[in-house]
């Protein structure tokens, strides 16, 4: 499977302030990853990050070229992407949308199903996984065992009634 170029990392939710600033729901796993980028993409169109600060979860942002609230007005509910070439992740880790659609199977080697969808809740991801049934595994390792992004593989330990 070819990786995407792009990554969704949020979406403006909302203008903050006069100046042109934007207020990110960060899709990453923290505000401060997106921080780190230089530049962003929306709908293709690069901009630069002049400024960027945490703020209660999300990431409040001034975009080049992005002076006024209505220039920010104008960009409200655009989805906010990142070159995967910018980014550089710790070791062992991945992004959730290279192993959708990856096999998942049981300990025994036996193919339950493709990663599906991916949940987020507020105390865990939950794995949503489709085959004959569909299967809800909670991300943690007790039950992920094994994540091999390049075979499209993820091997889990199923418990009854999972």
């Amino acid at each position: 499977m070819e990786k995407q170029a792009y990554i969704d990392a949020g979406k403006i939710v909302n203008t903050h302030g006069v100046q042109g600033e934007v207020k990110i729901e960060v899709w990453l796993d923290s505000p401060a990853m997106l921080k780190r980028c230089a530049r962003v993409f929306l709908s293709g169109a690069e901009k630069k990050i002049v400024s960027a600060r945490e703020h209660k979860g999300f990431l409040i942002a001034a975009l080049e070229g992005v002076t006024d609230v209505n220039a920010a007005m104008a960009l409200k509910n655009r989805v906010v992407q990142i070159a995967r070439a910018d980014v550089r992740l710790p070791k062992g880790a991945f992004f959730l949308q290279d192993i959708i659609g990856a096999a998942v199977v049981d300990e025994q080697g036996r193919e339950i199903g493709r990663l599906a969808e991916v949940l987020e809740l507020p105390t865990q991801r939950v794995y949503i996984v489709r085959g004959e049934r569909e299967h809800l595994i909670p991300a943690v390792p007790e039950f992920i065992l094994n994540t091999d992004v390049e075979a499209q593989r993820i091997t889990v330990r199923l418990i009854e009634g999972m």
